[in-house]
């Protein structure tokens, strides 16, 4: 094994703010030992039980990792992966499940100073191959089956260096191309910690700027990005979340979204990993979260609409499970696309009357920009949305600064080049704030059209100007300073009388009982595009012969003036969406299926 030395620091018990770490160690995995050593017996995870199985009142059995547990054995994972030569700035892929496992890598990398590379697994082979190209992982750590993709693939052959396998037995290790078990990375960092450390805390001195990981996008667009954070991002996301919710240590989540729960231990929250497939969170069993958000007592739960719409029709009003409640749910908050007026109403049916759902807006590349809590859209916001004004996405999260610029599609080379925009006019949402990330990872091009430099922001120094987050959203400012969202600006369909947003003709249409969701796209070269609604009926509903659902829909449009010149419509049986949320409609390949059959 090589050795490699990295410089390390005691940490002391406490909860520290981003202030507090500036001076020393800025990385989020600097909350945990403080968090450890002031709670070490609460349970920061429950994970289902290795092998499944119920326990004796019937229930899916869980196990569970305390604070003090999961400090411990991602400080013996950081040793060791620094003894194997995975330290300060080594690109790391991991695919590795959810569970006790993918938290205790996850910090042991962060505290070691690694890079990991998260990658969706849903999003394909193909694009799969391309994204760990780009991102050249020197190390690959994953459970038997991606070391199988890994080898059979060719997925890093010129990068990877060092191989970590995640279960399955030594002979199998053998066959996928060598390395070492988890076990074994534990054992060299107890060896480690004896030698070298003692036996006290530690995390790699990493500063503000330096790089912390490669989060992908969910690729609803196109080919994922990678997107760099560095250190600062995460603990400022971490306080903007806290602040913005008001989550305190102690509460229980249960985050349907994985990359989510990397938040919880810092947050002082303990994590419920629900039994699902994460690449499909439509089809979560509505029952087993009802269960774990009342044997755990969950306060907060993070899930995309699609888990909500999935929940909301088994609990709510004519579901199987009408009546079910969720009592102990404070707040749920719900990421990845808009959240339906409907689906909302549903499920909240099922808490109580303090609860809140709240949508906040962001993305991989800026989180969060803006939130809005249910009791505030649901009011006349929405009304509004039903008549085409796009959705309220709400106040912008301080200390964010949220602009609205002119449309374009070419690359803007300083923000004094930028446009704003009148308030009520809609245009491109461009942001500025603790969590804006500045580049993409080997795609220079890519960061060049979602970048502004600016010179003149606050915390820009002469030659090294600030960098404004081009959102890739339209939308517009009201007279109360909320934000409304409009749509991507790649889905804007451009006719000959002028530009529709996706968002703001979706919404006329959606407000039909038989309608469940629809999509706008442009047929044609944009400029001269003829304007189509497909049509996903909503399930169960002994709904109208397509004829009169298709006259019904004219005569809604009919009565707004930008729906007014939308006539033609076509049935999907079911929208192509996202992997990680099951909610971002590819309104890319709806487009290509319309073209076909018009």
């Amino acid at each position: 094994m090589k050795s490699v030395t990295s410089k390390v620091e005691p940490l002391t018990p406490g909860i520290p703010r981003a202030a507090d770490v500036a001076s020393r160690i800025v990385n989020i995995a600097a909350f945990l030992p403080g968090l450890a050593a002031r709670q070490p017996d609460l349970p920061a995870i429950h994970f289902p039980a290795a092998g499944g199985g119920t326990d004796a009142e019937g229930q899916p059995a869980y196990a569970h990792c305390t604070y003090a547990e999961l400090d411990r054995e991602s400080d013996r994972i950081a040793r060791g992966l620094t003894v194997l030569g995975v330290g300060r700035g080594v690109h790391t892929a991991m695919m590795v499940k959810p569970g006790r496992a993918f938290f205790e890598l996850t910090f042991g990398l962060f505290k070691a100073g690694a890079v990991p590379v998260m990658i969706d697994p849903g999003i394909g082979l193909r694009h799969l191959k391309t994204c760990l190209a780009e991102a050249r992982p020197e190390a690959f750590i994953g459970i038997p089956a991606a070391h199988a993709a890994r080898r059979l693939l060719g997925w890093g052959r010129e990068s990877v260096r060092t191989l970590v396998h995640v279960g399955g037995p030594s002979w199998l290790r053998g066959l996928l191309g060598g390395g070492v078990s988890l076990e074994q990375v534990k054992a060299a960092g107890d060896a480690a910690g004896a030698d070298a450390h003692g036996s006290g805390a530690f995390v790699a001195a990493t500063g503000g700027d330096d790089v912390a990981a490669i989060l992908f996008t969910s690729g609803s667009t196109g080919v994922p990005k990678g997107v760099v954070y560095a250190h600062r991002h995460f603990v400022e996301q971490v306080e903007m979340i806290r602040d913005a919710y008001g989550i305190e240590p102690g509460e229980v989540d249960l985050p349907t979204f994985p990359l989510f729960a990397l938040f919880d231990p810092a947050l002082g929250m303990t994590t419920v990993i629900p039994r699902m497939d994460f690449t499909r969170p439509a089809r979560v069993d509505p029952r087993h979260i009802v269960a774990l958000v009342r044997r755990f007592g969950v306060t907060n739960m993070f899930g995309s609409p699609a888990v909500l719409n999935t929940v909301g029709r088994y609990g709510g009003p004519g579901g199987p499970g009408a009546g079910e409640t969720l009592p102990t749910l404070r707040r749920v908050i719900s990421a990845g696309a808009p959240v339906p007026g409907p689906v909302m109403e549903r499920f909240l049916t099922m808490l109580g009357p303090d609860a809140r759902v709240h949508t906040p807006y962001g993305a991989t590349e800026n989180l969060p920009v803006a939130t809005i809590a249910s009791d505030v859209l649901l009011g006349e916001a929405w009304a509004k949305t039903n008549e085409g004004a796009g959705v309220c996405v709400g106040l912008p999260v301080p200390p964010n600064d949220v602009r609205v610029i002119a449309i374009t599609d070419d690359a803007i080379d300083r923000w004094e080049l930028a446009v704003e925009v009148a308030t009520g006019e809609v245009g491109e949402i461009v942001v500025l704030g603790p969590t804006t990330t500045e580049a993409y990872f080997g795609r220079d091009a890519s960061t060049k059209l979602a970048k502004i430099p600016d010179e003149r922001a606050p915390g820009a120094a002469p030659g090294r100007p600030r960098l404004r987050h081009r959102m890739g959203d339209v939308g517009y400012f009201d007279a109360q300073g909320r934000l409304w969202f409009c749509g991507r600006k790649a889905h804007r369909v451009r006719t000959p009388e002028g530009t529709l947003f996706t968002i703001c003709c979706e919404a006329v249409f959606n407000t039909h009982p038989s309608v469940f969701r629809t999509a706008l796209v442009g047929l044609g070269a944009p400029g001269a595009q003829r304007p189509l609604i497909c049509v996903e009926r909503e399930p169960g509903l002994k709904a109208p012969k397509w004829a009169t659902l298709v006259s019904e829909l004219r005569a809604l449009g009919a009565r707004h003036a930008h729906t007014a010149g939308i006539v033609d419509f076509l049935e999907h049986r079911g929208f192509p969406v996202d992997i990680r949320h099951n909610a971002k409609i590819n309104r890319e390949l709806l487009a290509r299926w319309a073209e076909e059959r018009v």
